[in-house]
């Protein structure tokens, strides 16, 4: 896969902006695994490689399992998810699917009942801000980094 342009060069005040509301998003008081978790299962439904792969070392850094990361796309079936994260992740996936699920009463009282208003806003701005930086990476092709060759069999 080629590149098609960096966008960070491209239009670096727009993507300071985006970095900035990010920035914020971090200060918001949302634990940070929470946040990774948030980011990975959106970049998951969306199939972006790179945020994927970002996403997926820093929560490592931030000391999440390998478990859990594994198992993320499955979260429903699997026990290793607080009731928080599942309303999370439920939220994530309803507002990373807006067009298809309109944000469902049900996913919103169970994100209701795990988080007050402003943490709702908080968890759906994070949402809509790796949707738009998922959107970025695939939309111009951005290509994560390649540490080791797969081998071929």
């Amino acid at each position: 896969m080629k590149t098609r342009m960096n966008f960070y060069q491209a239009a670096p005040d727009t993507i300071k902006a985006l970095t900035a509301l990010e920035t914020h998003i971090q200060s918001t008081g949302l634990e940070k695994s929470l946040i990774e978790l948030v980011k990975i299962r959106a970049s998951q439904i969306n199939g972006c490689a790179f945020c994927i792969n970002m996403h997926t070392e820093d929560a490592r850094k931030r000391g999440e399992t390998e478990q859990r990361i594994y198992l993320l796309n499955a979260w429903r079936e699997s026990p290793l998810y607080t009731d928080r994260e599942r309303a999370a992740l439920a939220w994530t996936e309803s507002v990373t699917l807006i067009s298809e699920t309109h944000a469902p009463d049900d996913v919103y009282a169970q994100v209701r009942a795990q988080f007050s208003e402003e943490e709702t806003v908080n968890l759906t701005v994070l949402i809509g801000t790796i949707n738009a930086w998922n959107r970025l990476a695939i939309a111009f092709r951005a290509v994560h980094p390649v540490k080791v060759k797969a081998s071929v069999a």
